[in-house]
């Protein structure tokens, strides 16, 4: 037999393994499809609806010497914000989250406002608490547009255009286009969670099939066939890939059915037949990769434990892009398109925001990641070929 057949027996045997065990293979096709566009559209769900509800619903807010400007406090109240009385302790108050933000008004307030001076006023909030930021935009907004407000009517009053203070109107042309605005809410997690899925998609296969076959002592019979251990490792590769890709694949179709019966911002991905092609197209390299460095692992590894402890800090790899993008955004360059998880995760940003991609980026990228692939592919046929793999410690 030539080393394709002999692959394409491995790969049978690997498939019908896993077709026994019905559960893992439940939880390897649908579990990572399922929970992952609930997760996505769930999050994105969950804070359209506190952002509207935080926009929409009055506002009650302490204020400390509220009798010192009632023109404010009644301006304020015409755009469903209620001035309350500030508890005693305050700064407390804040900081066991029973305040979002106050306003401190002081007693000089009235003296600098009638003498044309401008007029103090302190919004106390705690800018670390997330659930704060609406309230205190919505306290700020209001106070802004007051001041504003009165500023244009003393400057009518005293027979001067409002105008003549802004010498310069400063206007803005949002180059971006509708597809890459629709995609920001979605540009952090969507790429994550996509390269997370096909990074470690072949794992429940592939761990089970070197490290499990091992600790069951039923992967010598296998290393002592005629079949060369290059064919080996191929065919169990191809078979996680396998189960890899059906996994992804139904990961996208999931998003793309979330995203029709979904409402806000996912009816805003781009879920055309096209979008996902380009993404599968980048995410299958990454399988690739994933399952040939999950064999390599899985192989060195004394028993099954051992080899599960791994995927914990591999769950790490793929966040590790969107963390330094998030902190240190980049420009996006060529070289880039090389880099293991960072030229998914750029690619993966020019899909969702609809921007081309040329024909140098996927020559660059394809060749990188599958030469990478090739190369832990390489090491794992080495591995194997160690005659100590096939004895159980």
């Amino acid at each position: 037999m030539s080393n394709l057949q002999w692959m394409w027996c491995v790969v049978r045997k690997e498939l019908l393994d896993i077709r026994r065990d019905r559960r893992t293979l439940l939880m390897a096709l649908l579990l990572s499809p399922l929970l992952t566009p609930l997760l996505l559209m769930g999050m994105n769900l969950m804070a359209e609806k506190r952002v509207k509800t935080e926009m929409d619903r009055v506002l009650d807010v302490p204020v400390i010497g509220a009798e010192h400007a009632p023109n404010l406090i009644a301006h304020l109240a015409t755009m469903g914000i209620n001035a309350v009385d500030a508890p005693l302790d305050l700064e407390a108050a804040i900081a066991a989250q029973k305040v979002d933000v106050a306003l401190e008004i002081p007693p000089s307030f009235g003296d600098d406002w009638a003498a044309g001076r401008p007029a103090t006023i302190e919004v106390i909030s705690d800018s670390t608490r997330r659930n704060a930021e609406t309230p205190t935009r919505r306290v700020r907004a209001a106070i802004s547009a007051y001041g504003q407000q009165v500023g244009a009517l003393r400057l009518l009053a005293r027979g001067i255009d409002p105008s003549v203070v802004q010498p310069v109107a400063v206007g803005t042309r949002d180059m971006a286009s509708e597809e890459a605005k629709r995609g920001m809410l979605l540009a952090f997690l969507l790429p994550y969670l996509l390269i997370l899925s096909s990074f470690i998609g072949g794992a429940y296969l592939i761990l089970d099939a070197t490290a499990g076959e091992r600790e069951r002592q039923s992967l010598e019979p296998l290393l002592a066939t005629p079949a060369s251990r290059g064919a080996i490792v191929s065919g169990k590769i191809a078979a996680a890939c396998v189960i890899g890709m059906a996994a992804l694949l139904l990961t996208l179709l999931a998003f793309k059915a979330s995203a029709h019966v979904g409402g806000g911002s996912s009816r805003m991905l781009d879920v055309s037949f096209g979008a996902m092609a380009k993404m599968l197209l980048v995410l299958l390299p990454m399988l690739l990769f994933g399952t040939s460095l999950l064999t390599l692992l899985a192989a060195t590894a004394k028993s099954m434990k051992e080899a599960q402890s791994h995927i914990t800090w591999l769950l790490l790899l793929p966040m590790i892009p969107s963390v330094v993008l998030m902190v240190n955004p980049l420009k996006t360059e060529l070289w880039q398109f090389a880099v293991p998880f960072l030229a998914q995760n750029q690619l993966l940003l020019k899909v969702i925001r609809a921007e081309p991609i040329t024909m140098q980026i996927w020559a660059l990228y394809l060749l990188a990641s599958l030469a990478l692939a090739g190369l832990l592919w390489f090491a794992a046929v080495r591995r194997y070929q160690q005659e100590k793999l096939a004895v159980a410690s």
